[in-house]
C-alpha cells in the first residue's frame, strides 16, 4: 500500500516538476480566477489538511502549507515530498493498527471509511484527477505538454523505483 502511494507521489512530482513555464501562471478554462499554480499546490494543500484532520492527534505532524499564488514550481516539489511522507505516514498508521486508520476527534466529514485501501483509493484518486485537469488545461491553451512528460505520467515502472531517467 505505501509503495503504491511513494509511486503515486512520485508521478504528482514528475507532473509538477514538469510544466512548461508559461503554463504555471495559466489561468484554467471555464475558472479564470484559478490557475495551473493553484491547481497543483491544491494537491499538496489538501494533503496537508488531511494529515491535520486524521494524523496529527496520532503525532504526524503536517508540513506547512504553499500560498496557491505564489509557490514556485521547485518549492511546490519540495512540499509535495514532505506532505507525500506524511500521507504515508497515515497509511502506515493504519497498517500497523489493523488496516484501519483510527477515527481522529477532528474528523468529522466521516464520509470516507478509514480503512486502508479506500483511503489510498481516495488519495490516488483526488491527485489523478487534478493531474488530468492540468493535462486537459494545457491542451484547453494551446500549451500541451511534450510528450516526454505526458507519456512519462504512465511510466509507473520507472517512478515506482524513483528513476532518475525520468527527471
Amino acid at each position: 500500500m505505501i509503495a503504491a502511494w511513494e509511486t503515486n507521489g512520485r508521478v504528482t512530482e514528475f507532473l509538477i516538476g514538469h510544466i512548461p513555464a508559461p503554463l504555471w501562471n495559466a489561468p484554467l478554462p471555464g475558472s479564470p480566477r484559478r490557475t495551473v499554480r493553484s491547481l497543483a499546490a491544491h494537491i499538496h494543500n489538501a494533503r496537508c489538511s488531511w494529515i491535520r484532520t486524521l494524523g496529527e492527534e496520532f503525532g504526524i505532524v503536517p508540513p506547512r502549507r504553499v500560498d496557491q499564488r505564489n509557490v514556485t514550481q521547485r518549492e511546490l516539489v519540495g512540499a509535495l515530498k514532505k506532505s507525500a511522507r506524511g500521507i504515508g505516514a497515515l497509511l502506515d498508521l493504519g497498517c500497523r493498527r489493523g488496516g484501519r486508520i483510527p477515527a481522529s476527534r477532528a474528523y468529522v466529514w466521516r464520509n470516507l471509511p478509514l480503512d486502508v485501501p479506500h483511503v489510498l483509493a481516495y488519495f490516488v484518486a483526488h491527485e489523478a484527477h487534478h493531474r488530468g485537469q492540468i493535462v486537459m488545461a494545457a491542451r484547453l491553451v494551446d500549451s500541451r505538454l511534450p510528450a516526454r512528460v505526458s507519456g512519462g505520467l504512465w511510466q509507473f515502472r520507472a517512478l515506482s523505483r524513483g528513476s532518475a531517467a525520468l527527471r
